[in-house]
């Protein structure tokens, strides 16, 4: 199985554990990941805010490398992933959009590619009995929530592939990893996102209630897909240190028993290992 990998700049920077994590789970279960050449930056919230054909025509730019490579990316942020796939339902559903597009870009897309997330993949292109045949340590008596955060399944016309208001996939995975998803209500909350920059005491707020809400539904852990939500959550975990916040990836790297993952947890601004 071959996808290409667009990384997106969180997962070189603040998100690095995240990168690790999923090549690391992705070698183990004989997927291979092309990263795209010359990849750009997706736009994330400045660029929709600034020009709404800039916020396109950035993403689209990495579609038409994917276009090239004759594979369909797959992408673990889910910030990066929401704005690649939104670009691509504009331009497959708008020839007059698609054509302004092409022409900021200077080269045609055919639309031929399918973005998918990294969740998507592993849950319907790898499958759940694929994952937990891979595993050689089960989570056995770890209780988790599972946080999708808001852009994983919103706007629903062009990113949701499956229910946004109660998604499943990631509680899914985590019981094939032996890990005890449990049930919550702020599993699609946003977390505050960029405000934590300028309205920091927003997002006390915000991301408060959420870990407030996990350690009330009884969660030893906290599973994420966004770098973004992964960070607000852990940098202001205060008054809940004891509870840490993993992506998906890293907790399937514990199951399979792989090697780096004390490299990856090191990465964690707060490492939950301790």
């Amino acid at each position: 199985m071959k996808f290409a990998y667009y990384p997106g700049c969180s997962l070189e920077s603040t998100g690095q554990e995240f990168d690790y994590s999923i090549r690391s789970v992705c070698s183990a279960l004989d997927i291979e990941l092309t990263e795209l050449p010359d990849w750009v930056c997706c736009g994330s919230t400045s660029a929709h805010a600034t020009s709404h054909k800039l916020a396109l025509a950035l993403p689209a730019q990495n579609l038409v490398i994917a276009e090239e490579m004759g594979l369909n990316p797959v992408v673990p942020c889910s910030a990066c992933y929401n704005r690649l796939k939104t670009a691509e339902h504009a331009v497959k559903s708008n020839d007059q959009l698609k054509q302004q597009v092409e022409g900021l870009l200077g080269c045609q897309f055919s639309g031929k590619v399918t973005t998918k997330s990294a969740l998507e993949a592993f849950v319907k292109d790898v499958g759940l009995d694929t994952i937990s045949k891979r595993v050689e340590k089960k989570l056995s008596g770890l209780k988790v929530v599972c946080y999708y955060g808001c852009l994983t399944s919103r706007p629903v016309e062009a990113v949701a592939f499956e229910d946004p208001e109660n998604p499943q996939s990631m509680d899914k995975l985590m019981k094939a990893l032996g890990a005890e998803p449990l049930t919550w209500s702020y599993k699609t909350d946003c977390c505050g996102a960029s405000l934590s920059i300028t309205r920091s005491d927003v997002v006390y707020g915000m991301t408060g209630r959420i870990l407030d809400a996990a350690v009330e539904a009884g969660a030893q852990a906290i599973v994420t897909t966004c770098p973004l939500c992964q960070t607000n959550l852990e940098t202001r975990r205060k008054d809940h240190m004891n509870i840490p916040v993993f992506y998906f990836t890293e907790l399937m790297g514990m199951a399979f028993n792989l090697p780096d993952v004390n490299k990856w947890l090191k990465k964690h601004i707060i490492d939950p290992s301790l």
